[in-house]
């Protein structure tokens, strides 16, 4: 089965200071969708128990808000599989249970990688799915070796970090720095007891939002994510700092 459709009833706490549902609450649960939907065809064959870990999202546009009261629909498809790779594209539509409109909100794709449980640092086969023609395997292909190039250039520019500024001039790039410290709990992690991608997410939406409310001195909601790559792994225990100028 390679499609999955999860519900969420947006509640009060999934709210940012404007009262629509946090921007990263909704990257959340589209990673846990994928995450579900490709942990769940990467254990279709005999062989080691895994779970997909998120190795990349591609660019991801709000194009409506979601309301408190809504119904978010978070539908996932498994669209390419490589050797240990597997490509998940979701859906986001909010439902207003109370009139029974629904719109799109967002749109993403999402890549995985399957790791053992058993050896946490071995990956995995991934089974090959079924496709429509020839054509949409190749074009899968395209999208794969697209984002293996894209990741490999970031990871080569993972080292530049951003320091602090001390004494910053207003409204330059280090004024508007922000730092966000989170210490990673039981609950914030996978079945191998790292960090989800979609609470690292969260957590850098909500620095990114602290650093533009600042500079702009008004309410911020998010309106779009670039391609974010996960190098490394970031394990339960440990601190994240999230930094954001």
């Amino acid at each position: 089965m390679n499609t999955t459709t999860g519900f969420w009833i947006m509640r009060p706490d999934d709210a940012n200071i404007v009262g629509n549902v946090h921007g990263g609450t909704i990257l959340k649960m589209i990673e846990e969708a994928g995450c579900i939907i490709g942990t769940r065809h990467c254990n279709t064959q005999p062989g080691d128990r895994c779970a997909a870990q998120l190795a990349r999202v591609e660019r991801t546009d709000f194009l409506y808000p979601m309301f408190i009261g809504e119904v978010a629909h978070v539908s996932a498809e498994i669209t390419y599989t490589s050797n240990h790779s597997v490509e998940v594209q979701v859906q986001v539509m909010s439902e207003n249970i109370l009139t029974g409109s629904m719109k799109m909100t967002n749109r993403a794709t999402l890549w995985y990688v399957p790791f053992s449980l058993k050896d946490v640092g071995k990956v995995t086969e991934v089974p090959p799915i079924k496709y429509a023609n020839p054509e949409q395997e190749e074009e899968g292909k395209k999208r794969y070796e697209a984002q293996k190039m894209e990741r490999l250039e970031t990871k080569e520019r993972n080292g530049e970090q951003l320091m602090p500024v001390s004494a910053p001039e207003p409204y330059t790039v280090g004024f508007s720095q922000s730092s966000l410290i989170h210490l990673v709990g039981p609950s914030d992690c996978t079945l191998h007891g790292f960090v989800r991608g979609g609470v690292t997410m969260k957590l850098m939406d909500e620095v990114a939002g602290i650093v533009a409310a600042r500079h702009c001195k008004t309410n911020i909601v998010t309106a779009s994510v670039d391609a974010i790559n996960f190098h490394r792994k970031i394990m339960k225990g440990k601190d994240m700092d999230c930094l954001k100028a």
